[in-house]
């Protein structure tokens, strides 16, 4: 993967429960300009970061589907129904690419899906694409 990082850098929350997944996605999202990273290992933490107003609202959320507690498709359906979360861009990164999961998850408004293992030119392009729609448009300082 050619390292190609972002106009601005940005924050992302990584919801992930696979350690090793965590690791490569880190790594290539630290390429990208992401300035923070933090990564919780299911929905139910994910939902409480994000509710947390001592917490950094992410400009990025980087979301697999099969995780214990809660999963991504539980917590996607939840954060795109929020008016306070829904604008937060999610890319869906997972081993399921049954073809009801990834309708399943633009019906809930994913802004990406690619499956695992992960083909870092895909997730790049992913990301890229994020950027070129959202993430330039949600790190600028607002006057």
């Amino acid at each position: 993967m050619a390292a190609s990082a972002s106009a601005r850098p940005y924050d992302v929350l990584l919801v992930e429960d696979d350690v090793a997944d965590a690791m490569l996605i880190q790594d290539a999202l630290a390429d990208r300009g992401a300035r923070n990273l933090t990564q919780v290992s299911d929905g139910v933490q994910a939902l409480e970061y994000l509710r947390d107003p001592a917490r950094t609202r992410p400009d990025l959320i980087v979301l697999d589907l099969n995780m214990p507690r809660m999963n991504g498709r539980e917590f996607l359906a939840i954060v795109k129904a929020d008016a306070d979360l829904r604008t937060i861009p999610v890319v869906v990164l997972t081993t399921s690419a049954a073809p009801d999961d990834v309708s399943g998850a633009y019906e809930h408004h994913a802004n990406a899906y690619v499956t695992k293992p992960v083909n870092l030119d895909e997730f790049e392009e992913a990301v890229r694409s994020i950027d070129a729609f959202y993430l330039d448009v949600a790190v600028k300082p607002r006057p």
